[in-house]
Parts: structure tokens; C-alpha cells; sequence
């Protein structure tokens, strides 16, 4: 099935050329040139990866990625004409997957979706099944024992890493190439204090589990057999 991605952009112009160069790379496409519908069509349509104007004439590209990260952990990729880095780094930290500033080349724009789909896709896969812990990706929910988990994007896309191969060690690398958006910007103890964030919600639940281990000097990896 082919990738179904939603362009939101009120240029005409713009977003043919956008169109044109994802269906011509087997992308399949839907078209809005407002904000309003959105919700709506992330309810109702699988979207693999929303193209999201920053400029929009009913609302703010960033005040609908805030209001879509409520609810859906869809990639978002900002198209914005602005080039001040204060909105790069706003539209990152309210949940952006990665942002291109117009004017961009069709090869460009192609590429970066392709990117972020490649990064992304690892979230999209069902986990395995786990009596102790349930994943609801749609609200970007995990639970725990029958109890809903208060995490952080960052600690439940870790959570949901670990629930999708339960018993393998993955290091602070792969981690932080799997959760974070730009890896590079973060350290490793930035992963060190998520895990123990995590530890420290799973143990409000469950006091007696530990279902996290610690592998010195490795990484992470969630108990097999829970």
C-alpha cells in the first residue's frame, strides 16, 4: 500500500509542485489549503506524514502541530518561507520531525519525506503483545498494568522501542537515533535520565518490577516474559 501524504498549503502553486513530485515518486496525496480539516481527516484517513505550512490563513502551522501532537504521533515535516532559526527550533521543540524552508527543490523535499518516513517507520509497527504493558499509537499511549502512563514524547517513543523487541540491549546511540529527532543535538545521559523517569512512573504502578534492565557499560532492554 502506498503512503498516503497530506500536503497542507494555501499556494496553490506550491503545493502542485509538491504533489507532483510525491506522486511521482509512488506517493499517494491529499490536499488541503487550510488548517480547519485536519483533525478531522487524521481521525479518518491512515496519513503516514503531514507536509504542514507554517503560514496558514486560519491558524498557525504551529498551533495545529501542538494541537495534532495531543493526539497523533504522525510525522510532520514544517514548510516555511521564514528562515529565523527561532522557528526552527519552536516548530522542533513542539513536536516537528523536520522542517524545510521555502524556496526547496522537488529532489529536496522527496528526500527529506523519504528521511523521516525511514526514522519514523520504526514507531509505526505493532509492537508485540505484552499482558503488562498496552500501546495505543493513535493518542501516542502507553499503559501499564491497566493504568495510563503520564510520559513525555521522548520516554514513550523509548517505551515503545524497548515494547516492539522485548529483550534486546539497544545502547544510548541507538536510542537517541530512534526517539529523538536530531540525535546529534542530545547526549547520552540525556537517554540516562529518561530511562530513570520511566523507572521511576513503571514503579508508581508496580513497585515490586523492575521491568527495565540495565546492561553496564551497553545499554537498555525491557525483561523478556513479563
Amino acid at each position: 500500500m502506498k503512503a498516503k501524504i497530506l500536503i497542507v498549503e494555501d499556494e496553490p502553486a506550491i503545493a502542485d509542485a509538491i504533489q507532483y513530485a510525491l506522486e511521482t515518486e509512488g506517493f499517494d496525496t491529499i490536499r488541503r489549503s487550510s488548517g480547519s480539516e485536519v483533525p478531522f481527516l487524521l481521525a479518518k484517513e491512515s496519513i503516514r506524514l503531514i507536509l504542514l505550512d507554517i503560514g496558514l490563513p486560519d491558524i498557525s502551522g504551529l498551533e495545529l502541530c501542538k494541537h495534532i501532537r495531543k493526539t497523533h504521533d504522525t510525522p510532520i515535516i514544517f514548510l516555511t518561507a521564514r528562515t529565523e532559526e527561532i522557528d526552527r527550533v519552536v516548530g522542533l521543540e513542539i513536536g516537528a520531525d523536520d522542517y524545510i524552508t521555502k524556496p526547496f527543490s522537488p529532489r529536496e523535499l522527496t528526500a527529506r519525506v523519504k528521511a523521516v518516513l525511514r526514522r519514523t517507520e520504526h514507531f509505526h509497527a505493532d509492537a508485540p503483545a505484552n499482558p503488562d504493558f498496552q500501546v495505543n499509537e493513535s493518542k501516542c499511549r502507553i499503559t501499564y498494568c491497566g493504568r495510563d502512563l503520564d510520559l513525555s514524547r521522548y520516554e514513550y517513543r523509548i517505551l515503545q522501542t524497548f515494547l516492539s523487541r522485548p529483550g534486546h540491549v539497544f545502547t544510548r546511540n541507538q536510542l537517541m537515533d530512534l526517539a529523538w529527532e536530531e540525535p546529534e543535538a542530545s547526549m547520552d545521559r540525556t537517554v540516562d535520565a529518561h530511562i530513570k523517569n520511566i523507572r521511576a512512573k513503571l514503579k508508581a504502578i508496580r513497585p515490586d518490577l523492575d521491568p527495565i534492565l540495565t546492561h553496564r557499560g551497553v545499554g537498555y532492554s525491557l525483561k523478556e516474559g513479563l
